[in-house]
């Protein structure tokens, strides 16, 4: 793989490292499993944190980014993944504010809705409830 030079020195050492290890038939097999189980539980963790509000997709990328390094079927998925999220960021930017502010509204909405089941389902806690018990006691 020729070097090119556009890109920053520590991604040319990666690369360099990365083809090094394998040109050995057991450090391949090394890197294939360290980074199939390596993206695995990034993707894994990233999955369970899908249903709470905080960036549960993003750690799923990240995870597909790490398996991209190894396993062709990963980066054809991850550069799937970019093109239509950033397909979806340039249409929203192209919209009216209004029409930005009813999809950010629907955006919390959908995120509270969200952390509202999983207190419900995770800790059994009836946030709507006890706020409603509240306002009627005080």
């Amino acid at each position: 793989m020729p070097e090119r030079r556009d890109r920053p020195r520590w991604r040319r050492r990666v690369s360099t490292t990365l083809a090094l290890i394998r040109s050995n038939p057991t450090g391949r097999l090394a890197l294939r499993v360290i980074i199939g189980v390596l993206g695995a539980l990034v993707v894994a963790v990233g999955i369970l944190l899908i249903p709470l509000p905080g960036p549960g997709w993003l750690i799923v990328i990240a995870g597909l980014g790490i398996w991209a390094v190894e396993f062709h079927w990963a980066k054809r998925l991850l550069t799937f993944t970019r093109r239509h999220v950033h397909g979806w960021a340039n249409w929203v930017k192209r919209q009216s504010l209004a029409v930005r502010f009813v999809l950010g509204a629907v955006g919390i909405v959908f995120v509270g809705a969200v952390a509202l089941i999983s207190i419900k389902l995770s800790l059994d806690i009836d946030v709507i409830a006890q706020v409603l018990h509240y306002f009627a006691t005080h």
